[in-house]
């Protein structure tokens, strides 16, 4: 039943993908004559007065078809609704609303699990953790500051085990634009003193760095009621806030040191696999997991890649820029040369994970 949840999780994120499209689209008056959940053959369909809606048998895909290639349109094609037909600024809404409604839909499910599960009890270790440091070129890189690193002690006083401690170490990095502070790190085993000096930026001190709390949710979960609404919406803006920053540093990093990244390249059958384990142990994780795919799936989409809605957008970009589209010759081949590469590395990823599986191992063992 976990995986049936996790696949489910999946098939609703998709459709808040895809309905993010289709809204955006009908809205502006906009003709669709497709909207369809998953890929491969049709389980179930309704034909509306102008969109087919369907249900396909596989449900992690989806899509929004629009009239302006149909060969068997019968709406003229210099018709002002079609797609093509609108200016780049309605198409950039159309085409950007899938990542936005996704982005939407995580902070949600965020409210709902802290609003309604509650806010999970944290226990908190002394220090806090620095998360990838900025660029090479920041104060704490050059101090020698590296990610994963326990920050203890600022200038000699312990930051201790509070969720006040990133409050303590950021007044004390501020408070000390171009004057040298000790940080007392703990990194593994080793426990180590470095020397920054804050630059000073915006009249204040700053080192370049990102922080979280050193803290671990109690086992077995502990939850309280919020105090307020406002509390509610607090806490999920900042864990919104986390995973947003989290994901794009990942593929950062993916991008940047693949060789040593690309073994940590998942593909559904992992995903489904992840949820399936959070919903096993216990059923509210479902609703964090719906944000974090929810994030990566809008995150993925925007990078300027052919066949992604961000690939989409940078041909309105060049469009902007030349005053006209490229030529559709070369914009069919670029996508298509991007769908088989995406189908490519899908096929791989599902084979991949696939074969990782605890019972798939063993047919073979």
């Amino acid at each position: 039943m976990s995986v049936l949840a996790a696949i489910a999780v999946l098939a609703v994120l998709i459709l808040v993908h895809e309905l993010g499209h289709f809204l955006a689209a009908r809205s502006q008056g906009i003709h669709v004559n497709r909207f369809s959940l998953g890929f491969g053959p049709v389980i179930w369909k309704y034909q509306g007065p102008e969109t087919e809606y369907a249900v396909r048998a596989f449900p992690l895909g989806g899509f929004v078809g629009f009239p302006d290639d149909d060969p068997d349109s019968d709406i003229p094609p210099d018709d002002p609704d079609l797609l093509r037909n609108r200016p780049i600024l309605d198409r950039a809404i159309v085409i950007s609303a899938g990542v936005i409604a996704n982005l939407i839909f995580a902070y949600l499910v965020l409210v709902i699990e802290f609003g309604v599960v509650g806010i999970p009890e944290l226990k908190y270790e002394p220090g806090v953790i620095v998360q990838p440091v900025n660029t090479e070129q920041s104060v704490a890189y050059q101090a020698g500051v590296k990610e994963g690193d326990i920050v203890l002690a600022v200038g000699g006083k312990e930051l201790g085990a509070s969720k006040n401690a990133i409050e303590v170490l950021k007044t004390e990095i501020e408070s000390h634009a171009n004057q040298s502070v000790e940080l007392k790190i703990q990194r593994q085993e080793e426990n180590l003193s470095l020397q920054v000096t804050p630059k000073l930026k915006d009249g204040k001190g700053h080192i370049g760095i990102q922080l979280i709390p050193n803290a671990t949710p109690v086992y077995p979960p502990v939850y309280h009621r919020p105090r307020n609404v406002q509390e509610v919406f607090g806490i999920a803006g900042n864990r919104f806030q986390q995973l947003v920053v989290g994901t794009f540093q990942g593929f950062g990093q993916l991008i940047t040191n693949f060789q040593n990244t690309a073994d940590k390249l998942a593909g559904p059958v992992k995903i489904v696999e992840a949820g399936a384990k959070l919903a096993a142990n216990d059923s509210t994780n479902l609703l964090f997991f719906a944000a974090i795919i929810s994030i990566n799936l809008a995150v993925i989409n925007i990078l300027p890649l052919p066949a992604l809605d961000g690939g989409q957008l940078a041909f309105l970009l060049i469009e902007g820029l030349r005053g006209k589209p490229l030529p559709n010759k070369i914009q069919e081949n670029v996508m298509q040369t991007g769908l088989m590469l995406l189908l490519g590395l899908g096929i791989f990823l599902i084979v991949k994970d696939t074969s990782q599986l605890e019972w798939v191992q063993k047919l073979f063992q």
